[in-house]
């Protein structure tokens, strides 16, 4: 069998320039990195397409191919002779080495070049890396020459960032080595697609709003308890520079040669889990169909991208995907990881339960109408895949096989026409009301939208949350972080548990990117990679030929 990697050096990619073309945009407006990468700085030009979200239900912690399942979606829209591409977020090298892999699709569902796009693609992380760690700078060295904004050196909120899995820098002293060095204190590190900057990036319109909301961000509080603001450290316009490049959507393909625009990474456990809006909307004023993916779970992925993405851009989906596996609802139903791939049709039943959480989310408290997609693994039995086609007709429920996998495009036209029929006008509502107090909206969250009895909020996040209601930060969306593994904040609890309790044990402020980033069980922001990271299988021919990314 071959792997992902080799699939996609099969693939004969067209020169980026013929992409282009294919959605009206010219040479001029691209900024080709290579023969088949290019930055776009297109002219506005009016939306015009529609957008189809996927998300998914709980996964597993075996991946349950939702990037495959988009990847193929929009090339099966293509396949029906539709004006169609794809928006996705850009992998993190944390991932890429750690558990998960490469991150631009599957088998002949894939982005290509594949490789590219899974390390240093453009170089976008990294420039938000740098641009997050200049303002850390730039703070620290305020303080160090005489701190004239009366910094409270005991109330610094802004952490440095790096592009990687690394849990020695969760917890650390720097400026260490007396006063030429620094004020020593406790400190940490975010992998970088956490940080706001990343945030920030992906909700900006242009440059414009970009450098005012690089300016709002709060790195500390003063003496008096009032914020401190990059712009009160005039750094947004250096932090912008840095961004310059980054902040202009990527194009490229997929391997049937869908345009795709490939744009920004933040991650769905921790903060928003959408592509960048300046991608989206470019997308859907090149096409007449938007195929996109909002990380993880609907409870996590799809809930932010409504209430954070979609009230920030103006825009709104007309259809949501869910993505569910046999394995996945099988896990969900109380088989075990090793046992997954086995025939089990009664804990497949007992799964569906989470299916049908997520797909009530969606449809009632989300507003947007719903199709599931049934991604086929090779292992799945025909019993198995007719308890869902029949429980789906049960609850009067689209579904459709999703074999983009194994066959591509061809394989996603069914799921492609299904989708197209339930297809609605733009629509969405939102979970909370934005003026609601603060700690309404998280347990308007947990208990409204994840299911959970009650919320406990310890006594240091209950008093952020009053202090930032008081300081005028009351009116933004919240940006749960949770585990993906479990509507609730304990990874084990599977299925669609009751009764359970969310605890609030952290809350950040993000005032540039507009939401307060809220943290709940045992979350953290700054990953570990496993016991055999996925970097021990990766390596480099002496031809330069990579190996190991899938």
């Amino acid at each position: 069998m071959r792997t992902d990697i080799e699939i996609a050096r099969s693939c004969t990619m067209q020169p980026i320039t013929k992409i282009a073309e294919k959605v009206g945009l010219t040479a001029d407006e691209l900024e080709c990195y290579g023969k088949y990468k290019a930055k776009v700085r297109a002219a506005e030009r009016k939306p015009k397409g529609k957008l189809i979200l996927v998300s998914a239900i709980t996964p597993t912690p075996a991946g349950e191919g939702k990037t495959t399942t988009s990847v193929g979606l929009a090339d099966g829209l293509s396949q029906l002779g539709l004006n169609t591409s794809l928006c996705l977020r850009e992998p993190s090298l944390g991932p890429v080495f750690g558990v998960k892999g490469g991150a631009a699709g599957g088998g002949m569902a894939q982005v290509v070049p594949m490789e590219d796009i899974n390390l240093h693609f453009t170089g976008d992380i990294h420039a938000v890396t740098a641009a997050n760690n200049l303002l850390a700078a730039l703070l620290d060295n305020h303080i160090h020459h005489g701190n004239a904004l009366d910094i409270d050196v005991r109330a610094i909120s802004w952490k440095r960032c790096l592009d990687m899995n690394d849990r020695a820098l969760r917890d650390c002293v720097v400026g260490l080595g007396g006063k030429p060095n620094g004020f020593p204190r406790q400190d940490k590190f975010e992998i970088s697609v956490a940080s706001e900057v990343m945030a920030i990036l992906c909700l900006a319109t242009d440059m414009a709003d970009l450098k005012e909301r690089l300016g709002r961000i709060v790195v500390a509080y003063n003496r008096a308890g009032e914020p401190v603001t990059a712009g009160d450290l005039r750094a947004q316009g250096s932090m912008a520079a840095l961004l310059r490049d980054a902040i202009l959507p990527n194009l490229v393909q997929t391997m049937e040669h869908t345009p795709a625009f490939i744009h920004g990474g933040p991650f769905a456990n921790i903060a928003h889990g959408c592509n960048s809006v300046s991608a989206t909307k470019l997308a859907l004023s090149l096409t007449d169909y938007v195929v996109t993916e909002a990380g993880f779970g609907a409870d996590l992925g799809a809930e932010k991208f409504i209430d954070i993405k979609c009230r920030s851009a103006g825009i709104a989906p007309s259809v949501c995907v869910i993505v569910a596996t046999m394995r996945a609802l099988k896990f969900h139903g109380g088989v075990e990881k090793k046992d997954i791939g086995q025939p089990n049709v009664d804990a497949l039943v007992r799964g569906l339960d989470n299916l049908w959480r997520h797909y009530d989310n969606v449809t009632q408290k989300l507003g947007v109408p719903a199709v599931v997609a049934i991604n086929r693994f090779g292992n799945d039995s025909q019993e198995e895949i007719a308890a869902l086609l029949d429980a789906c007709a049960e609850r009067g429920v689209p579904v459709a096989l999703a074999e983009g996998h194994a066959q591509g495009g061809k394989g996603m036209m069914a799921l492609a026409q299904t989708v197209i029929d339930v297809m609605d006008k733009p629509t969405c509502g939102f979970v909370y009301d934005l003026k609601l107090p603060l700690k309404d909206k998280v347990i308007a969250l947990t208990e409204g939208y994840y299911g959970a009895a009650s919320t406990a909020f310890m006594p240091a996040a209950e008093k952020e949350l009053a202090r930032l209601q008081e300081q005028g930060f009351g009116d933004l969306p919240v940006c749960i972080a949770k585990t993906q593994y479990s509507f609730s904040d304990t990874p084990t609890l599977r299925n669609a548990p009751s009764g359970f309790a969310m605890t609030v044990r952290g809350v950040k402020l993000s005032a540039g990117a507009g939401f307060v980033v809220v943290m709940t069980g045992d979350m953290i922001t700054m990953p570990g990679l496993p016991k055999v990271p996925s970097a021990e299988m990766i390596d480099v021919s002496g031809g330069g030929e990579i190996a190991g990314l899938f």
